[in-house]
């Protein structure tokens, strides 16, 4: 019997959760954006940058020791905090393709996303990939245009690529005054209210000064120049003109996105951004389940008991622990510490034991959580990533995408002492999902695979660091690969391909080349090469 009190509490909670994604090209900022939304929430009292610089702060964001010494995003970082009214879950992307597995599965945690474009190079090539699986999703975007105090296109410029390049509307929500150097503040269009900024700390590691008033105020003309004056009244007329209007509904349904203006280095405009984003963006929102029967069923997060499923899994972030981390997104109900459910894949009882929420690598005990939460429990070996949990089973949460690695190699330890630590951070790793580990038909060896070569550092720096394993690596020549369906037994490959299988016994098929892979297709019309498993 449904708890008419408890059901009232999951209502009210997960209206409050905001769980979204950033995305961005590498270097448009988005690390940056996460940290000051950490500064604004009042959950660190500093922002400390991302940088090249021997002696720069990282990013909070940023934990995995390779991050802090590249100055990049390696993989996903979850964190929860409040932000005024509302509980914010934010999933902090890797912007670098190589790394584009580990975002793609993220997105399907996030119920938004923020896209953060650089005000001087526009919608690039990453922007634009991620863009386009949040439109496959339907999962509304906003937009936000970074950089503003730097030398930059024209506002105007922007929005268009924004619908040219995206094939969405833009609506901008604010309008910048004066750019480069001389980027003042933000104009909110719907009140013709500007919000003027003053840098109060070198590099923006604190809240910077602010000032609204109305733009056709005195005081406001005394402080921005005239040419900045004539160009933010002139593109306002124009865009009340010819601008693309913004309903929720809309933006809701990926229709449109609303742009904001903003330099997350200096922080002018970043609180109007924040709380425009917190009241635009939607909770936590019902999901779509697969049934044994073959139908589909819709998980409402508030009327359904607890559920959730499993988007990422890390090892090591206690390295002093040697633990794994599963991620799990709350869909549905009111999660309560130590609870016992269903694992369904298994078909087992499980204990979500030590449940935690994050901000970065620090950890701290969930008793609690609502739909929309992001909620770390340690893994055993028993979770993989896609696996659902519950209360009640009889439902699947959606498969997460796997995408067909291009990148192959073999590794060994270089010390034969220091097997046992290999196999088991190999075993860990792949068990995140960023790599795949391909076992011969024939011979007890394996390969492994990725999306991406950066992945292969990564695995050689973590063995080192994570594990005290040096290993030697060894690129093999294929660079594309497709899992195979239909008969293997009539199957023929070419002289320059290698039939392999990945973890779950499916049969891939490793080419030299593209073209070698479109050939074998033509010559085996009884077969199927699948891009994506």
């Amino acid at each position: 019997m449904v708890d008419p009190h408890r059901q009232r509490d999951v209502r009210a909670q997960a209206a409050r959760r905001r769980t979204f994604a950033i995305i961005s090209h590498p270097d448009a900022g988005k690390t940056t954006v996460t940290e000051k939304l950490l500064l604004y929430s009042g959950m660190i009292r500093t922002a400390g940058m991302v940088g090249s610089r021997k002696h720069a702060k990282t990013a909070a964001s940023d934990w995995m020791a390779m991050e802090q010494e590249r100055g990049i995003s390696i993989t996903t970082s979850a964190m929860q905090f409040q932000y005024k009214h509302t509980v914010i879950n934010v999933l902090d992307t890797p912007g670098h393709e190589d790394f584009c597995e580990d975002t793609y599965r993220t997105l399907t945690a996030a119920d938004s996303a923020i896209m953060v474009i650089d005000a001087a190079k526009g919608v690039e090539a990453q922007t634009r990939k991620l863009f386009e699986v949040c439109s496959l999703r339907n999962i509304p975007v906003l937009t936000l245009i970074n950089k503003m105090d730097l030398p930059g296109r024209p506002p105007l410029d922007l929005t268009a690529e924004v619908e040219d390049v995206l094939r969405i509307q833009a609506s901008p929500v604010n309008w910048p005054v004066g750019a480069g150097r001389d980027f003042a503040g933000v104009v909110d269009r719907a009140t013709r209210q500007v919000s003027l900024f003053t840098k109060t700390a070198a590099g923006g590691a604190l809240k910077s000064g602010r000032t609204d008033a109305p733009l056709d105020s005195p005081d406001v003309r005394k402080v921005i120049s005239d040419e900045a004056w004539r160009d933010v009244t002139h593109d306002l007329e124009l865009l009340t003109v010819a601008g693309n209007p913004c309903t929720r509904e809309a933006f809701l349904n990926h229709k449109v996105t609303p742009v904001f203006f903003a330099s997350a280095l200096t922080n002018f405009g970043m609180e109007n951004f924040f709380d425009a984003f917190v009241e635009m963006a939607p909770a936590a929102m019902p999901r779509t389940a697969d049934c044994p029967d073959g139908t589909e069923i819709v998980v409402d997060p508030s009327e359904r008991p607890f559920s959730a499923y499993v988007f990422k899994i890390q090892a090591n972030m206690n390295p002093r622990h040697r633990d794994s981390t599963a991620f799990l997104r709350v869909c549905s109900g009111r999660f309560e510490r130590d609870m016992v459910v269903k694992h369904h894949r298994l078909g087992a009882d499980v204990r979500l034991s030590r449940p935690h929420r994050l901000i970065a690598k620090d950890r701290d005990t969930v008793d609690v959580a609502y739909p929309g939460d992001i909620v770390g429990v340690i893994d055993t070996g028993q979770f993989a990533i896609g696996d659902t949990v519950s209360l009640n089973d009889g439902f699947n949460y959606k498969p997460l995408p796997q995408f067909q690695p291009e990148v192959f190699a073999r590794i060994h330890p270089t010390d034969v002492g220091k097997r046992k630590a290999f196999d088991k951070a190999l075993a860990q790793m792949t068990a995140e999902g960023a790599m795949q580990r391909l076992w011969s038909l024939e011979a007890p060896d394996f390969i492994i695979a990725a999306v991406g070569r950066l992945q292969f550092d990564v695995l050689q720096f973590r063995l080192r660091h994570e594990y005290r394993v040096e290993t030697r690596l060894e690129p093999l020549p294929y660079e594309c690969s497709a899992w195979l369906t239909g008969d293997l037994n009539t199957f023929r490959a070419p002289g320059d391909a290698l039939v392999v299988k990945d973890q779950r016994d499916r049969p891939v098929v490793l080419f030299r080349s593209s073209w070698s892979k479109q050939f074998t297709r033509e010559r085996h019309p009884d077969h199927a090469l699948l891009e994506m498993g």
